[in-house]
């Protein structure tokens, strides 16, 4: 029988789960918290789901697997080692699962983004490994996830795994990973490959497999960067079992009601374009648009446990966020509203100016204006606008006090997150204009003085 393998892609999270069968039966492999897509998609190829495998206890989303084998009846197979409260079918390395005669699983230990990290093998004539966190596109999972302390043990494990499935899997054996499609959980980026991949085509040219160890580890040390603040809720959750999504529609709320929570202190979620939003928005309200990493910000900068409201201009676009949402285990929206911002308020909208880096460089030459710069640490280290301020997107709620009073002017590498700390900004009163423009495209040739890593600032 031929074998399928059908990916289903997080792209706001940057993850793929996989759901694999001969054409009767099938098993899946890391499934996000929001089963209904991959049990539509057995539906839709006929099958049935008998088998659920774990790469690891995640630390990125709330796994959707105990869910899914409590509803399908599935062996929900998590390594043995792994210290959770839930039943599931022991597995570690080496053993072997035959889910049909054409679906022979074999498990292998390959720690590195955690200690207990499983890939799992497809044998037979069309070979494929699903790598989870292990060996990515080009990359491989990030080791820090479990604290400091770790880090240097975890990126020797990560080095001598790759190594392993390299020397033990054929050259054709597709590489099938869960992360590394923009998901923070990657340690480097995957240089633009997020197409497929091979085990022979990760041999020329992820650099695990060309690197001494030595100098593998120094370099993927030195090219973390922060992630996720709500990354820290992920494992626990994942460790108890949790429930499926409750995509129930949220309480419906009017402008009385989101009068008194944005007065509470709650957070409005304004779920529109940051156009959209600059435009005229209700005052107070923060602008998390579903056109970018959605809820891979949102659940960074807010306070873990904040109400949150959503807003949206359709049923749809409040479902979808809340579908993202429920992925990273905010469960439930205390409330929403669609349609436009002047159904939202009585009071008057308000607009925040946009500008490109071209407007930046003209007002600096006939006013004082404050730069902040939002991009991530790496991103600052290898160009930035001189006298810029530097306060990267995931600090600015808690580093709000040393935002310069006056007029201040918000970039990042595109305009997303800028737009996300422009109306943090706003709303504590500050005049503020978002720069939605391509910082490498446009801030040198717009004159703007730019140092970089080999170019000292002035005095």
């Amino acid at each position: 029988m031929a074998t399928t393998i059908i990916s289903i892609e997080t792209p706001s999270l940057g993850d793929r789960s996989y759901l694999v069968h001969d054409g009767e039966v099938a098993f899946v492999v890391d499934p996000q918290r929001d089963i209904d897509r991959v049990l539509d998609a057995a539906e839709k190829a006929g099958v049935r789901i008998t088998h659920v495998f774990e790469t690891h206890i995640h630390n990125d989303y709330v796994t959707g697997g105990y869910a899914l084998a409590q509803q399908t009846g599935a062996r929900y197979y998590v390594n043995a080692e792994d210290e959770v409260s839930f039943e599931r079918t022991q597995i570690r390395d080496g053993q072997v699962v035959e889910v049909s005669p054409a679906l022979r699983v074999r498990a292998m230990h390959t720690p590195g983004h955690t200690f207990t990290h499983l890939s799992y093998v497809l044998e037979g004539a069309e070979p494929a490994v699903f790598s989870g966190g292990s060996l990515l596109f080009g990359s491989t999972g990030r080791p820090d996830l479990l604290g400091e302390a770790h880090t240097h043990d975890l990126a020797r494990h990560q080095y001598s795994s790759a190594r392993r499935l390299a020397a033990e899997l054929s050259e054709d054996t597709k590489v099938m990973p869960t992360h590394g499609f923009g998901s923070f959980c990657a340690a480097t980026s995957a240089g633009g490959n997020t197409t497929a991949s091979t085990i022979g085509q990760e041999r020329l040219i992820n650099p695990v497999l060309s690197q001494d160890q030595g100098d593998y580890v120094a370099d993927t040390l030195a090219g973390l960067d922060d992630y996720p603040a709500y990354y820290v809720h992920m494992g626990p959750a994942n460790a108890v079992g949790p429930s499926a999504s409750d995509l129930s529609e949220p309480e419906r709320a009017d402008k009385d009601q989101l009068r008194r929570r944005l007065a509470a202190g709650e957070w409005l979620v304004d779920l529109r374009t940051r156009t959209a939003f600059a435009a005229g928005h209700v005052p107070g309200t923060f602008n998390f648009g579903l056109d970018g990493q959605f809820a891979t910000y949102l659940g960074w900068l807010i306070p873990w446990g904040t109400p949150v409201t959503l807003l949206g201009e359709s049923r749809e676009q409040v479902a979808e966020a809340q579908r993202e949402l429920t992925r990273i285990g905010i469960d439930r929206p205390a409330a929403a509203a669609t349609g436009r911002p002047q159904e939202w308020t009585d009071a008057p909208l308000a607009t925040l100016p946009s500008a490109s880096f071209a407007d930046l460089a003209q007002v600096r030459h006939h006013r004082l204006v404050t730069v902040l710069d939002v991009r991530r640490g790496s991103e600052w280290r290898e160009a930035h606008i001189d006298g810029a301020v530097h306060i990267p997107i995931h600090d600015i709620v808690k580093r709000m006090d040393e935002v310069p009073e006056g007029e201040v002017w918000v970039h990042c590498a595109s305009g997303y997150r800028a737009s996300i700390a422009a109306s943090l900004v706003a709303a504590t009163g500050r005049r503020v204009v978002v720069v939605d423009d391509s910082f490498d495209r446009s801030a040198r040739t717009a004159g703007l003085p730019i140092v970089t890593e080999a170019t000292p600032a002035s005095a």
